[in-house]
């Protein structure tokens, strides 16, 4: 069994409302078709209802039980226009202009996740990362331990001598170009939150680099040794349980082998379940070689350091990806306080 048919049945036994602020793509209403199909929950599309009507016929897709909302006629629009302009970015804009910002289905629909109308967001199909992200990170509360929001993804590899019996988490893939020592070790601490919710599993995390254990004394490798300490200090301020070790190569992290001769004290070389990749660079170029070249199944981007479960996701994603995407999304709305215990 493929590891999201298991994240399917679980997730069954607890629908979710999740919303997807791109209405009019096709690939979109189709996984959310199939997301009512599988009794997972209760999808919402946002757009103008005639335009998603016309795709769904064009298309044929059953829009039976998914919710249309058009952010432009929705009664919700006065109360988050007044929400809105509370916020010190908006506090000048007036009335006209917030209704204005509000009317973009990724702003209301990230409105619609902050005030608990839906359970969990996913955008990205076809809008940029940058545009899918703003609103995110504009208006739904970080978490109080994170210094910014980055990412995670989950792949399940054809070859189960990897990670999980095959599941395995990469981050950060997608938002921090270049992060910082604090933002690595949220990276770490938080994707391994991901992995403990999703596995059962003690996450056991690799911060990677070309070196491992000193081989290269560089500066490079050094932020890494010095992101993996900040990485197990903050675990412990949190009562997380998991294992965080770098720098450590990536054929030292799965190797067990390998770990034996070059990080043989190692509890995470070897048999590692999270990947921390030192930048965006090699997160993303390492991901999609995983993704194309061995064939794995991939599902993200999940977001890291929001009160609210939401997934960015790439344009390329197939009308699988945006189905196991939302699958984990209301996975994580399910117990989302014990994914972080310290949110209130």
């Amino acid at each position: 069994m493929k590891y999201i048919a298991t994240v399917f049945q679980k997730l069954k036994r607890h629908p979710k409302r999740i919303v997807f602020p791109e209405g009019t793509e096709p690939r979109v209403l189709r996984a959310a078709a199939r997301f009512v199909k599988l009794q997972l929950g209760a999808p919402i599309v946002l757009g103008k209802k005639d335009e998603i009507e016309k795709v769904a016929l064009d298309e044929q897709i059953d829009l039976d039980h998914i919710g249309i909302v058009d952010p432009a006629t929705s009664s919700e629009l006065p109360a988050f226009v007044a929400r809105l302009e509370k916020l010190k970015r908006y506090v000048n804009l007036g009335p006209k202009e917030a209704a204005e910002i509000l009317k973009n289905p990724n702003y209301f629909g990230a409105m619609m996740t902050q005030y608990g109308l839906v359970d969990g967001l996913v955008t990205g199909a076809r809008e940029t990362a940058s545009s899918s992200l703003r609103p995110l990170i504009q208006l739904i509360k970080p978490l109080p331990t994170t210094t910014s929001i980055s990412s995670c993804m989950m792949l399940d590899l054809s070859n189960k001598r990897y990670g999980e019996r095959g599941v395995m988490f990469f981050a950060d893939c997608a938002v921090i170009p270049d992060p910082t020592v604090e933002q690595l070790a949220d990276i770490a601490v938080q994707a391994g939150a991901v992995c403990r919710q999703m596995t059962g599993n003690k996450p056991r995390i690799a911060m990677l680099s070309f070196s491992t254990k000193g081989s290269a004394n560089l500066p490079s490798p050094q932020k890494v040794v010095a992101a993996t300490a900040r990485a197990r200090q903050k675990a412990q301020e949190q009562g997380l349980e998991m294992e965080i070790d770098g720098e450590l190569q990536a054929d030292t992290a799965l190797l067990s082998d390998l770990a034996q001769k070059k990080a043989p004290t190692s509890l995470v070389a070897g048999k590692a379940n999270v990947m921390v990749f030192p930048d965006l660079n090699s997160g993303n170029i390492g991901a999609k070689l995983v993704q194309y070249l061995a064939g794995a199944e991939t599902y993200g981007q999940i977001l890291l350091g929001l009160t609210k479960p939401c997934a960015d996701l790439s344009r390329g994603a197939s009308e699988d990806d945006i189905l196991g995407v939302a699958a984990i999304i209301g996975l994580q709305a399910i117990e989302f306080r014990k994914l972080y215990p310290t949110e209130s």
